[in-house]
């Protein structure tokens, strides 16, 4: 049985809903982070006889693409007056710059093939995320839960409950510390987090708290999950008999990585039908290459 899923409205327009899909991935690569994780789409469509909405997207998305060799986020609009559309990127704050351009380059082709022209869209791949709203478009709360997967696998035995919650509990002290971003782990369970990128530090610490809260009722002893809330996304997994293949699978969280810019090329977190192997072997191969660093800072002194 697959992981357990639960899509939500991610957007609407003046009461009218997005409808939120996902797309199950059929094939895996680890030098891929571009793997179609949720969109959203408003139902409303432009009504652009004279095309101007179609321009401004066509701006918009130009000038976001044109930053994402040098930023891992920005926002900005496009148009004037009721005519305007604004928007914005963000890649996981792990990625390296040509990493996030290869990400981000992609979106703005994948929001028109699976949303056509709606007045409001967000497509979500693996490392980055693009999202653009017409002007007068309602806001959202920062919490506001968009999309949710659970793995089918349940922990077993005595301790998981303790050791999430220490896991999960970094997590809003790395962002806090980390610019909006946290990679690591405690004892086994490996977590990442990352708020959206103008998020002021309390409001990113306060949003994932709510996503790990979310984590905690809505994945309960799922031994792994991912939360997409509107500013804010966080992920887990558990390795109950340590990680695959690493002989120093029993390392603390202080032996992992922080989240520190360009310090991984990680991979995409895939969901669908093989959402539980896709997010492990994105985290195994992150943990692969911190202990590598680690092996080599003690070679070579750094």
């Amino acid at each position: 049985m697959g992981p357990s899923e639960s899509p939500k409205n991610l957007l609407s327009f003046f009461l009218l809903p997005l409808t939120l899909f996902t797309i199950p991935f059929l094939g895996w690569s680890s030098s891929d982070h571009t793997n179609l994780v949720y969109k959203g789409c408003a139902d409303q469509k432009f009504q652009d006889p004279s095309e101007v909405y179609s321009q401004n997207l066509k701006t918009l998305f130009s000038t976001l693409t044109s930053q994402s060799s040098a930023a891992k986020f920005f926002n900005t609009s496009a148009g004037e007056s009721q005519s305007a559309i604004s928007g914005l990127f963000q890649c996981r704050g792990d990625l390296s710059n040509d990493d996030c351009k290869d990400c981000v380059s992609r979106l703005p082709d994948v929001l028109q093939k699976v949303c056509g022209k709606a007045v409001a869209a967000r497509v979500q791949l693996g490392a980055c995320y693009m999202r653009y709203e017409v002007f007068g478009f309602r806001e959202v709360p920062s919490t506001e839960l968009l999309y949710k997967v659970c793995g089918s696998t349940q922990a077993s035995g005595t301790g998981f409950g303790d050791r999430l919650d220490s896991a999960l509990g970094e997590i809003a002290k790395g962002v806090q510390s980390g610019n909006g971003f946290y990679a690591g782990g405690y004892e086994s369970v490996y977590v990442l987090g990352q708020c959206e990128g103008d998020l002021a530090s309390g409001d990113c610490v306060d949003c994932v708290k709510s996503a790990v809260e979310r984590a905690k009722s809505e994945c309960s002893t799922s031994i792994s999950g991912q939360i997409y809330l509107q500013q804010c996304y966080i992920s887990y997994t558990y390795y109950p008999n340590g990680v695959p293949g690493n002989s120093a699978s029993g390392t603390r969280e202080e032996d992992m990585g922080t989240g520190k810019k360009d310090t991984q090329k990680t991979v995409a977190i895939v969901v669908g039908g093989v959402a539980g192997l896709g997010f492990g072997i994105a985290f195994l191969l992150f943990l692969k290459s911190a202990f590598k660093k680690k092996r080599e800072g003690k070679r070579g002194g750094y």
